[in-house]
C-alpha cells in the first residue's frame, strides 16, 4: 500500500466520522420530534426541521467556554478529546465492503476495536474527576462501574462470533459468515447491542448523567463546544457499535448484488439498529442504579456464556 492510498483511506474514514455521526443526531431529532410532538425538531427551518442541527450547532459555538476554579484544567479540557477520539481509530479497523473497503485490516480485529471503544470511557471518567463537583464525580463514578459490568458480556458475546468463524479478524468473520448463523447467533447478537448500548450511557442505560438526580453527571461543568464534543462523542459511539454488530451478527456487506454494492448494505443494516438506538431511549424509561448492574450480572453474563456453548456445539458438530 502506497503512502498516497494509505493518506487517501485516512480522509474517507475522517469524511464518515465527521458525517454519519450528525447523520445519526439530525435523525435522532427527527425520530424523536415525530414520536414525542416536539415542535422545535420538526418545524425549524421550516421543511421538516431541517435547520434543527445547524441551530444546535450555532447555540454551542455562541455558549462561553467556562472551566470550573477548583478544576484541573489540563485534564478538564483533555477530556473531550479521549471521549471522541477512540471512535475515529475504530472506524479504520471496520469494513465497509468486500475486498479493500476497509481502512486497516487488522488480524485481532475484534480485540483491537474492543480495546479501543474502552478507552472512551476513560473520557468520561477524566470529566468528572477533573471537574472539582461532587455530581461529576459521583456520575464519572457511575460510569467505571457500568464499564465494569457491561465490558465482560460485550466481549463474551464477541468472542462467540470469533470461534464461530475461526478468526480474530473482522475482515476474517465476514469471509466466513453464513446467512444461517443469524438464528443461532441472535442472543449473542442481543447482549452485544445491549451491553453496547449500556457501555455509551444511552437511555434506558444512563443513570452516569440521571439529570434527575446528578444534574448531567460527569458533564455537569461543560458548555458550549467542549460539551458538543461529547454529544459528537456519543453519537459517534452510535454509528461505531451499529457498524460493529452489523459486522459481526448481520453479515455485513452480505446481501443481494454484494459485489457490487455491500458497501450499501453495510450502511443501511447500521442505519436500521441507529434507529433501534433512537426508538429504544424514545419507549423506554431509565433504569435504577441495582436494576442495571443485576441485567448485566444475572442476565447478560450467563446468555453471552450460554452462547459461548452453543457457538462451541455447533462448531464441533460443523467440523
Amino acid at each position: 500500500m502506497t503512502l498516497f492510498e494509505v493518506v487517501i483511506r485516512l480522509l474517507l474514514v475522517l469524511v464518515c466520522f465527521l458525517v454519519l455521526p450528525l447523520l445519526i443526531g439530525q435523525t435522532e431529532h427527527k425520530v424523536m420530534g415525530h414520536m414525542q410532538a416536539r415542535v422545535g425538531p420538526i418545524y425549524a427551518g421550516a421543511f421538516h426541521g431541517w435547520a434543527q442541527l445547524v441551530a444546535d450547532g450555532v447555540k454551542f459555538a455562541q455558549k462561553e467556554d467556562i472551566v470550573p476554579a477548583g478544576a484541573d484544567r489540563r485534564v478538564f479540557r483533555l477530556a473531550p478529546a479521549i471521549a471522541l477520539v477512540p471512535y475515529l481509530v475504530v472506524l479504520i479497523a471496520i469494513p465497509l465492503g468486500p475486498g479493500d473497503l476497509v481502512g486497516r485490516s487488522i488480524d485481532a480485529g475484534v480485540f483491537f476495536v474492543l480495546a479501543v471503544m474502552g478507552v472512551g470511557v476513560l473520557g468520561a471518567l477524566m470529566a468528572g474527576w477533573a471537574s472539582a463537583n461532587k455530581f461529576s464525580l459521583l456520575g464519572s463514578l457511575r460510569t467505571a462501574a457500568q464499564l465494569m459490568a457491561y465490558e465482560l458480556p460485550m466481549l463474551l458475546a464477541a468472542a462467540s462470533v470469533a470461534m464461530a468463524a475461526g478468526t480474530l479478524s473482522l475482515t476474517g468473520i465476514l469471509g466466513e459468515w453464513e446467512w444461517w448463523w443469524l438464528p443461532w447467533q441472535a442472543v449473542g447478537a442481543v447482549v452485544f447491542f445491549t451491553a453496547g448500548l449500556a457501555e455509551l450511557q444511552r437511555p434506558p442505560f444512563d443513570m452516569p448523567v440521571a439529570d434527575s438526580e446528578i444534574i448531567f453527571g460527569a458533564y455537569t461543568e461543560y458548555t458550549g463546544l467542549r460539551f458538543a464534543l461529547f454529544l459528537l462523542a456519543e453519537y459517534a459511539g452510535i454509528l461505531v457499535l451499529c457498524a460493529l454488530t452489523t459486522v459481526l451478527f448481520l453479515g455485513g456487506w452480505h446481501g443481494p448484488w454484494s459485489d457490487d454494492v455491500g458497501w450499501l448494505w453495510t450502511l443501511l443494516k447500521t442505519g436500521l439498529l441507529a434507529f433501534v438506538v433512537i426508538w429504544v431511549r424514545v419507549s423506554y424509561p431509565r433504569l435504577r442504579e441495582d436494576q442495571l448492574q443485576k441485567l448485566a450480572w444475572t442476565g447478560l453474563i450467563p446468555l453471552a456464556l450460554a452462547q459461548l456453548v452453543l457457538t462451541g456445539v455447533v462448531r464441533v458438530a460443523t467440523a
